[in-house]
């Protein structure tokens, strides 16, 4: 059987037409290293007649076609025998049109994988017969099924090394369904094949008579792929606005899925304005109705407020409007995602600040489990929660690749280091651990002032000397280049018995300066110890120290200067070890008593605890 192209006899126009109505299909071909990905694409090509002169002459080696240099072009790939970037190949038979992404195989290019498979209708995933599934098989597979691609072909690979054994295959087939049942592929094909020899790529193979399910090309040749688009849900993200004269305004994009008419009506979210077709215009001319994927300029009855970045729908079909949504996400950086840093992601036509409100779990690729993390690593693929600075429209990227998908972008260097799909919209009401989000990160604050953010409270029966301890720590902290706030009850409350109040708010403060990058010193009783749990627990274990100041009661009524022990019968309020008891505190991270030693000796016991803390560096 051949598959060269169509002859041209003279009629080229006819030729022409009927190449360009072939249907486009993109597919890509994962697996691990040396699973023999080039070389299936390389024979392809080569039984296809789609291979030019050049080329094969480019890939000889003694006389023999080396397949695998067809589609490795970097002299990188060539020395190592690997492939490390995603090539992109083109060919065609009478019946489809072909564009293949080879993408690597090694665990450190698998970021160059998922960018090649985001577009594909078919993932081919080849398994060495010798090796089975491996780690790297299933990630892949993992990152097929994430990106939606609907279609997967299993071709096990290399079966001209185990003799065309039908049990070693049988015995991967099920190793890999077991694994991949829980996948959201629509349909799961297994071929036996060995790319080099070229048993079931394109020709079928006398040496596997047990196999009659055809060859990898009559697979790509017939799947169905129709029922794959979204043609129910009609999404236009606007490129740009066209308006070359005062008579002509329209909106230019890309029908991502559905079907638009004239006559139609449709919204322009997010801002809800509604109109109605009435042209279609293309390159070509005017069409009455476009679909995915086409190119079209809208043309609107309105003079509606649109432009890049919206998405026009139609008016009883909308997407889902948010700033909080949950994402699958393949990280694709050497630098760790930063849960305290604002990124920019891109979706559709737009660019957004974000904010990462968490990391709810990282995917274990060995065991499919959901694990905890703070962060992702390169490579790593895991579920975030993240808010825009302004809605966005959006749906599922299982209903839609296109308003489900974006990519997360370093605002500082520009770089793409994330690509995600959204999973749904459940809003967060509440703001992560470590207070408000702001324009800069924790550890951008701390690499800047050479010091994390933290709350100092010093805790102590009245009159043990807290105040001038603080002001004397601040002095000190600011001399050695830290950058301190005193939070004192004198200047925070109405009168000098600590009303709730007050607590509150200094609270409230300390978690705000330590968020801004500063050591916050706060000088109160605090004499109850549910009080001092509440505040531990509302900034930080890891950013609160408590320090006791366990000045005797004996010498603090020595120095009460404001009398405070001598009226305890004629408060109206308790107090906190003068007519109310002080929960010692059990545990605290410094004890300094201001009975034996001087304030400037007690300052540094807190300045040696705050570097072994990592505060100070």
């Amino acid at each position: 059987m051949s598959y060269a192209s169509d002859p041209l006899n003279t009629d080229i126009i006819s030729y022409l037409k009927r190449h360009e109505n072939k249907e486009l299909l993109r597919f890509t071909t994962v697996g691990s290293v040396d699973d023999g990905k080039s070389t299936l694409i390389g024979r392809m090509l080569m039984d296809t007649g789609s291979v030019y002169e050049d080329q094969l002459r480019d890939a000889e080696n003694d006389g023999e076609v080396d397949l695998a240099r067809v589609t490795d072009g970097l002299r990188a790939e060539r020395e190592q025998g690997i492939t490390i970037d995603v090539a992109y190949r083109y060919f065609t038979t009478p019946k489809r049109k072909f564009i293949i992404a080879d993408t690597p195989g090694h665990i450190q290019y698998t970021r160059n994988m998922a960018t090649g498979a985001s577009t594909a209708n078919v993932a081919i995933i080849l398994i060495d017969a010798r090796l089975g599934v491996l780690q790297q098989s299933r990630r892949h597979a993992f990152i097929a099924s994430l990106l939606g691609i609907p279609h997967l072909l299993v071709a096990v690979n290399k079966m001209d090394l185990v003799d065309f054994g039908q049990e070693r295959y049988d015995e991967i087939v099920g190793e890999f369904m077991e694994f991949a049942s829980d996948l959201r592929f629509h349909d799961v094909k297994t071929i036996p094949v060995s790319a080099l020899l070229g048993d079931n790529v394109v020709e079928t193979s006398v040496n596997t008579p047990w196999y009659d399910g055809g060859t990898i090309l009559n697979y790509l040749e017939t799947v169905d792929i129709v029922r794959d688009r979204n043609l129910d849900n009609f999404r236009m993200p606007v490129q740009t606005v066209l308006r070359p004269n005062l008579d002509y305004r329209g909106f230019a994009g890309q029908v991502s899925s559905g079907i638009v008419k004239k006559g139609d009506t449709i919204v322009a979210m997010p801002s809800g304005k509604t109109s109605t077709v009435v042209g279609i215009d293309t390159y070509d001319g005017e069409l009455d109705e476009a679909f995915a994927p086409q190119s079209v300029v809208l043309r609107l009855a309105d003079e509606i407020d649109i432009s890049r970045g919206d998405l026009i729908c139609h008016v009883n079909d909308r997407p889902q409007v948010g700033r909080t949504f949950r994402a699958m996400m393949v990280w694709m950086a050497e630098q760790p995602l930063d849960a305290d840093k604002r990124y920019l992601i891109k979706h559709t036509t737009s660019y957004i600040r974000a904010d990462v409100e968490s990391v709810d779990y990282r995917m274990d690729l060995n065991t499919m489990e959901q694990m905890a993390a703070a962060t992702l690593a390169l490579n790593d693929i895991g579920c975030v929660t993240l808010t825009t600075h302004r809605p966005i429209c959006f749906d599922p990227y299982t209903d839609n690749r296109t308003t489900g998908a974006f990519i997360v972008i370093d605002s500082l260097t520009n770089n793409t280091v994330a690509a995600g799909m959204i999973l749904d919209s459940d809003e967060v009401t509440t703001a992560s651990a470590g207070g408000p989000r702001t324009g800069v990160s924790a550890r951008e604050r701390a690499s800047r002032i050479g010091h994390t953010g933290a709350a100092v409270w010093l805790v102590g029966l009245p009159a043990a000397g807290k105040s001038t301890l603080a002001y004397a720590l601040e002095r000190r902290l600011f001399d050695i280049g830290a950058l301190p706030a005193v939070i004192d009850p004198d200047t925070h409350a109405s009168d000098l018995y600590e009303p709730r109040g007050a607590f509150d708010e200094a609270v409230l403060l300390s978690d705000r300066f330590a968020d801004a990058g500063l050591i916050a010193v706060s000088s109160f009783t605090a004499g109850e110890r549910p009080l001092r749990d509440y505040v531990r627990e509302h900034i930080g274990d890891d950013r609160f120290v408590e320090v006791h100041v366990s000045t005797p009661r004996d010498v603090c009524i020595d120095r009460d200067a404001r009398g405070l022990y001598a009226s305890a019968g004629a408060l109206e309020q308790d107090v906190s070890g003068i007519n109310a008891p002080f929960d010692v505190p059990e545990s605290p991270d410094v004890v300094v008593n201001l009975a034996e030693m001087d304030v400037d000796e007690a300052v540094e016991v807190i300045i040696a605890t705050l570097r072994e803390r990592e505060i100070l560096s």
